[in-house]
């Protein structure tokens, strides 16, 4: 029941932050630190499709090091690609599973488990949002279900972020994003001193 509620009071505050802000960064990055603090893992990450290039291009993450963000670029076509096109993917071990880019950096940074789900967007695919654990961890249909319900209205924000700016891919937000660190936050709460990361 603690985790329902969790789950709930989750939705809750990205929505409130989607409702009261048209800034991207802000969406974002209340999108990666809330589901990383409802399920209580390692970190979250989000990614943006670039359809031109096949690669998928960090958006923001929390709880990670810059070390492992910088690991290097990452394909669309190469890391966890199903999750791209047939829906969630779970990986239990990052020390064994192929649909891994980069393992042994996965390994280093103390990751064991990672659920990536599709971030879509009036039924086009615009990213994805990852989540990693340092335990192995075998994510129960709740788990999948609730991340899943975080991405999608965090993806119909985004394109209505993309709309309001006159942009015509999402990929684009990228480029006109700011440092949420630099803006005035309207959260309810102040984030706690958490390793984050945003491309501007």
């Amino acid at each position: 029941m603690k985790k329902q509620i969790l789950n709930y009071e989750t939705l809750l505050k990205v929505t409130d932050a989607i409702a009261s802000t048209r800034d991207p960064e802000e969406i974002i990055l209340v999108t990666v630190e809330s589901v990383k603090r409802a399920l209580n893992v390692k970190g979250c990450a989000m990614f943006m499709v670039n359809r031109k290039t096949n690669e998928l291009k960090l958006a923001a993450a929390f709880g990670l090091s810059d070390e492992y963000l910088d690991k290097g670029p990452v394909s669309a076509l190469r890391s966890i690609a199903s999750s791209l096109e047939d829906g969630p993917v779970a990986i239990y071990d990052v020390t064994d599973d192929p649909r891994l880019q980069y393992p042994e950096a996965a390994k280093k940074e103390g990751i064991a488990s990672i659920l990536s789900v599709p971030i879509t967007s009036l039924g086009n695919i615009i990213g994805a949002l990852r989540v990693y654990t340092a335990e192995p961890w075998k994510f129960t249909l709740e788990d999948v279900n609730f991340i899943q319900a975080i991405a999608q209205v965090a993806g119909m924000a985004i394109d209505m972020c993309r709309l309001n700016r006159g942009l015509k891919s999402s990929i684009e937000i990228l480029k006109t994003m700011r440092d949420p660190r630099e803006l005035k936050s309207k959260r309810r709460t102040p984030y706690e001193s958490v390793p984050v990361s945003i491309v501007p």
